[in-house]
């Protein structure tokens, strides 16, 4: 992780953004800092990811390099690692 924070409070209704983010998050398929699954419905459990067009808890921009944080999208077991 790039910055202070705690990622595991990073969960529930997420928009992903192209400008204007709360953070910046890097894609990989190995060593993630948070294991992230999509889900249906808002959530309060870490890793747990429901994605929304408006009205979110947090916004998400994916890049490619410089994130403050590396997700991995998984299909069981989120969480941190």
């Amino acid at each position: 992780m790039s910055i202070d924070m705690e990622i595991d409070k990073i969960f529930g209704r997420i928009q992903l953004v192209e400008t204007f983010a709360d953070y910046r998050v890097e894609v990989v398929d190995a060593f993630p800092d948070l294991r992230v699954k999509k889900v249906d419905a808002s959530t309060e459990e870490a890793g747990l990811w429901h994605i929304v067009d408006a009205f979110p808890d947090f916004r998400i921009q994916i890049v490619s390099v410089f994130g403050d944080f590396r997700i991995q999208w998984v299909d069981s077991f989120p969480g941190i690692d």
